[in-house]
């Protein structure tokens, strides 16, 4: 008798159940991944919105106007820059003191998240409002 080549359904459902069983190991840490890159992402955008801050505050004396009186615009006002926003960065400012905040955008893939908004002041202090974990898990 000659034997066909090819594959057994048996042979293909066992492959299926494989990869079955590898991506639902494998995709909570792809998503896993995503959110901490989205986090650093976000936090990278903050620290470069307080230098820019700090470099006016040594032109102007203050923050919330430049030299020219003009009020101050942020260079980075969302994450990711070019797509679709995931975080929304804010600023409120006096003349002396700033708060930047990197708010997740409701369905930017963020919203629930754990670290909740990232918070930076003129003080450089860290914080985290509407989060469920410690500071220190998410800066």
């Amino acid at each position: 008798m000659k034997r066909s080549a090819g594959f057994t359904l048996v042979e293909l459902m066992v492959t299926v159940a494989v990869l079955g069983i590898l991506a639902s190991i494998a995709w909570p840490s792809y998503q896993q991944y995503v959110r901490k890159a989205r986090q650093a992402e976000a936090k990278t955008a903050l620290l470069e919105n307080a230098q820019f801050l700090e470099r006016n505050f040594t032109q102007s004396n203050r923050y919330h106007t430049d030299a020219q009186q003009n009020p101050v615009l942020l260079p980075v006002t969302q994450t990711p820059r070019d797509a679709a926003a995931v975080y929304a960065i804010t600023l409120v400012a006096t003349a002396t003191t700033y708060q930047l905040k990197a708010t997740p955008v409701a369905d930017g893939g963020m919203a629930g998240d754990a670290c909740g908004t990232f918070v930076l002041n003129q003080l450089g202090q860290r914080t985290l409002e509407g989060a469920t974990v410690p500071v220190g898990s998410c800066w």
